[in-house]
């Protein structure tokens, strides 16, 4: 081979230079250009066979492209973004059109196939760019599916897994299937040339990437397949990645859901609405929650917690943390108890599988929660808090005010100091603002929290009668440029039942009364219209006024009726025992009473006071579910000896 060292053809120069050109006078052979502002070859001299500057040129550009695409591709976990950042960094320099199609899976997050597609497999147009000069031209069929039949060099891209290059003559595709997988209305007619290069990641393909070159002057070559390949495959990791982030963040969302209430429960107690707002809104994750959860005697509890942190770890734990509270509120504790019980479980150290303790703290721990029970016939609410800020209670004929509420410490800090709770009057109409400590925070800290709750008592004095109204009044005005913390708000509009839906009486604890409890029940039924409820009801009073005599201490008995959605019978005793359903021998002839209870009401159990217990039997009301008729036989049968 010749060692020829003379210049080579003025087309083998850079653009612009002349033959013999040498650099600007008074710069050194091999010196760097005088400006920063050149182009970095200006002054370049090629140097070799006739041909050699070209190739070297060229070898040149495709490096260039490569580290504009390391650079430019995968700004962001948006795999449409991705697909636009490939078409963008390869016009003008390597095509002079790009289009890009992403898999239907891919897309929605879900794992694409292992293995070879075949050739229909489900492909949308994500992106197509022709150059800014094309700008308002029609997108290519972006956001619409494609197919590519066999035969196509698309399909062959698809089936070998590997860059294909063709020549494209676009009048031949006028009225064929094929001429929607080419943007022919930015080709234009004429012969193009086509290369295809597979999106493939990980073992899996997401896409294809298309690149057109107009008219047959400058025909793919094999070092173009390779190039096309490469770029294809770094952005086919970026259009991964964003899928992986898409998959999660769709399981972190639906997580979240399932943990949050879907929807607020509709109780007669109060009237509700909510706002959740997360501090990562692109995330929508965190460890906030609310709820409202109905309990015995048409009461109705009003929870609202905090986690520390935010993400997936904080959701899982909140969701662990609610469940705890509606099974706590389910036994019809008292708030100061299950505060102490959500404690105790979050207090318990983390240990190995061997047993011995691992060091680490529960991820709950630090966790604030208030929980509120609001009674509608006595219009009271009793609450309790756990390093959770007030609630705000604002009278229907009064200003906004914060409860006085005795403070707790964080859940897993308690120690031995104990919780406690306070009953305060809630004249019925008053509003109830249960929130997290995010409402009150500016940036990331606290700022001044005087001035923000004064802001958040403002905005509950000018709140209208409607709640959704009032939730949107609330945080904008807290929160007009967005939450800094994750933010939930719970608003409740208190009601009073009624004096004549309430019915109550108190007997001596003999078991003479149970007869006058019987004729008092029937006669309150009946002047409420229930009368085809005298039957079951009479039973229940019977068999719950019985034991209350029977078991329930030397104290008087309490009977109570309300009316309400349901009928509720209610019957308290001085006992702090527990009530619970047996299986009684053929040969007794007690311990059915609670096991008939059951069976003549939607549901029933107990709850205890400071002092004794209430038993409480839930029926359905006239125009619900049929109540079971009762058999007298069958009961009879119940007592008789079947042995």
């Amino acid at each position: 081979m010749s060692g020829a060292t003379g210049t080579g053809r003025d087309e083998d120069l850079p653009s612009g230079a002349e033959p013999g050109a040498s650099p600007p006078s008074g710069a050194e052979p091999g010196a760097s250009p005088p400006s920063d502002a050149e182009p970095a070859d200006r002054w370049l001299l090629l140097v070799g066979e006739p041909g050699v500057g070209r190739i070297a040129a060229e070898a040149r550009g495709r490096l260039s492209l490569l580290n504009e695409a390391g650079v430019r591709l995968g700004t962001s976990l948006d795999m449409r973004r991705t697909a636009e950042e490939l078409a963008k960094i390869a016009v003008p320099g390597f095509a002079d059109l790009v289009v890009v199609d992403l898999t239907e899976n891919a897309l929605t997050g879900e794992e694409p196939p292992l293995g070879r597609p075949c050739p229909e497999a489900g492909l949308r147009r994500v992106a197509a760019w022709a150059g800014e000069e094309y700008g308002d031209a029609p997108a290519g069929g972006v956001d619409r599916p494609v197919e590519y039949p066999a035969g196509t060099p698309q399909a062959r891209c698809l089936e070998t897994e590997g860059p294909v290059a063709d020549s494209v003559p676009t009048a031949a595709l006028a009225g064929l299937a094929a001429r929607g997988a080419h943007p022919v209305e930015l080709l234009g007619e004429g012969v193009h040339h086509y290369l295809g290069a597979p999106l493939c990641a990980r073992g899996c393909l997401l896409g294809l990437a298309g690149f057109y070159r107009r008219g047959g002057e400058r025909p793919f070559e094999q070092d173009d397949l390779t190039l096309a390949g490469e770029l294809a495959a770094r952005a086919a990791i970026s259009v991964d990645n964003a899928r992986h982030y898409r998959r999660e963040h769709q399981a972190s969302l639906t997580l979240q859901r399932s943990l949050l209430p879907r929807a607020l429960p509709r109780v007669s107690a109060v009237g509700l609405a909510s706002r959740y707002l997360p501090a990562d809104a692109r995330a929508g994750v965190g460890g906030d929650w609310f709820d409202a959860i109905p309990l015995s005697g048409m009461r109705v509890a009003l929870v609202v917690g905090d986690v520390p942190g935010n993400g997936l770890q904080a959701a899982a734990t909140m969701g662990r943390l609610r469940t705890a509270v509606q099974t706590l509120a389910g036994q019809d504790l008292l708030p100061e108890e299950v505060l102490t019980h959500l404690d105790d479980l979050v207090s318990h150290t983390l240990t190995e599988p061997d047993g011995s303790p691992d060091g680490e703290q529960d991820p709950a721990t630090g966790a604030t929660c208030l929980y509120a029970v609001y009674d509608p016939v006595s219009c009271r609410c009793t609450a309790a808090r756990a390093g959770h800020p007030p609630p705000a209670l604002l009278p229907p004929d009064g200003e906004a005010r914060l409860l006085d509420l005795p403070a707790g410490p964080p859940l897993g800090l308690g120690g031995m100091q104990p919780y406690e709770s306070a009953t305060v009057e809630v004249p019925a109409g008053s509003l109830l603002a249960l929130y997290t400590d995010g409402l009150l925070k500016e940036e990331r800290g606290y700022g001044d929290t005087d001035a923000r709750l004064s802001r958040l008592l403002a905005s509950l004095d000018e709140a209208g009668p409607a709640l959704e109204d009032v939730c949107d009044g609330v945080t904008r005005t807290l929160l007009p440029g967005g939450p800094h913390d994750d933010v939930a708000l719970l608003l409740a509009r208190v009601h009073a039942l009624p004096e004549d839906r309430v019915a109550s009486w108190e007997f001596a604890s003999d078991p003479s009364v149970v007869a006058r409890a019987r004729a008092v029940t029937s006669a309150q039924l009946a002047a409420w219209g229930m009368a085809e409820l005298d039957a079951s009801t009479s039973l229940v009073v019977s068999e719950l006024v019985t034991n209350a005599v029977r078991y329930g201490g030397q104290g008087p008995v309490g009977l109570r009726l309300l009316r309400g959605d349901s009928l509720i019978c209610e019957v308290s005793d001085r006992s702090n025992s527990s009530p619970r359903i047996r299986r009684a021998a053929t040969t007794e002839e007690g311990g059915r009473g609670l096991f008939l209870v059951a069976q003549f009401t939607k549901s029933w159990g107990a709850r205890y006071m400071r002092q004794g217990k209430t038993v409480w039997a839930e029926q359905a009301p006239q125009g619900g579910p049929a109540e079971p008729e009762i058999d007298e036989q069958a009961l009879l049968d119940m007592f008789d000896d079947q042995g």
